[in-house]
């Protein structure tokens, strides 16, 4: 009897790990075919990351194995920290989710908000559509048009609140490389400021795309009312070779690395990720259709249509630069969330 219940339960231990093998290999063909995948969108309808994510979720289906139906779903709240906070802790973990939420959202658990509830470097990110190189526009008749200019001559920007790029990166420029900004805060949003700009109430404006001047100002480029000194991002955008990076003028190391973890954001422009513990071979397959939705000549077409700049960041690079983003030193994180709240 006694072996005949060892046998048993070898029996049915074994049908186990049959069946387990069978779910870890089973075809990703079978995984997606007919099923329904998830993008959930941190944002309401109608904004930048919800037209993004909609137009990735209409091609990205057909770069799934299977083609499954992709389903954007919204999940608004806290500036799209809800959505985080959701998908790290509770999002399904089969490869059938992913999300996209706000490009700084990754670094706020670094500079000390208790609301973000993640490690950011343990999501799996999926990929970027788009490269947002962050700029510094200046009101040509303002007398304050170069970088040089900003680093000798007292200016004037306005600011739109002090979790905004519009006033973080200023207080990131006075307070790394010596600008002498002045700004002034409580514009409700970057047009108010642009609107104060034409008014002559401030000279300038700083955290502000390059996709999105082009795209809401282009006349102001064609008659040069305004200049762009600097460009605030790790890398130089392809339609702006003459103009300078924030990170040539960094003195020192630590500035450098300052510098890196406050513009890592723009390569982060239009994030998308799964949540921990998806199944390796399942992370890749999403990036790979990613990748491949990136390179879709109708999804190329229909990005145009809307104004969508696409400059994609592989799911691979975002890993990488998130991770180094987590390993900085404790002494450059306590300065750089000092200087992101506006102290001196």
């Amino acid at each position: 009897m006694f072996f005949m219940q060892r046998s048993v339960r070898a029996l049915a231990i074994a049908a186990l790990l049959i069946a387990g093998g069978g779910a870890v290999a089973q075809p990703a063909s079978d995984l997606y075919k007919g099923r329904n995948v998830d993008l959930y969108i941190g944002y309401s309808a109608g904004g930048g990351y919800d037209l993004y994510a909609r137009a990735l979720a209409r091609f990205i289906g057909r770069h799934l194995p299977g083609n499954p139906t992709v389903t954007p779903r919204n999940m608004e709240g806290a500036g799209s920290l809800r959505l985080a906070n959701w998908l790290y802790n509770l999002g399904p973990k089969d490869g059938l989710s992913f999300g996209t939420f706000a490009r700084g959202t990754a670094f706020d658990p670094l500079f000390g908000s208790t609301q973000a509830q993640f490690d950011a470097s343990k999501y799996n990110w999926i990929g970027s559509a788009n490269n947002e190189v962050s700029t510094c526009v200046m009101w040509a008749a303002g007398g304050v048009t170069t970088m040089d200019d900003l680093l000798t001559k007292p200016s004037v920007m306005g600011g739109s609140g002090g979790a905004a790029d519009t006033d973080q990166f200023v207080y990131v420029m006075n307070g790394v490389l010596g600008t002498k900004i002045k700004l002034v805060q409580g514009y409700p949003g970057g047009n108010e400021v642009n609107l104060a700009m034409e008014r002559g109430e401030v000279q300038g404006r700083c955290g502000w795309s390059w996709s999105s001047l082009k795209t809401t100002h282009p006349e102001w480029l064609r008659d040069k009312k305004v200049t762009v000194p600097v460009q605030l991002s790790l890398t130089r955008h392809p339609e702006l070779p003459d103009t300078p990076v924030i990170m040539d003028y960094a003195k020192s190391d630590a500035d450098r690395a300052i510098l890196r973890l406050v513009f890592a954001r723009n390569i982060m422009g239009r994030p998308f990720a799964a949540p921990p513990g998806v199944a390796p071979e399942r992370v890749a397959i999403l990036r790979k259709a990613f990748t491949d939705t990136m390179n879709d000549k109708d999804f190329l077409a229909e990005a145009a249509k809307i104004d969508l700049e696409i400059n994609p960041v592989s799911g691979e690079e975002l890993q990488s630069l998130v991770a180094d983003a987590y390993k900085t030193s404790p002494d450059i994180v306590k300065r750089t969330a000092d200087l992101l709240k506006g102290m001196k």
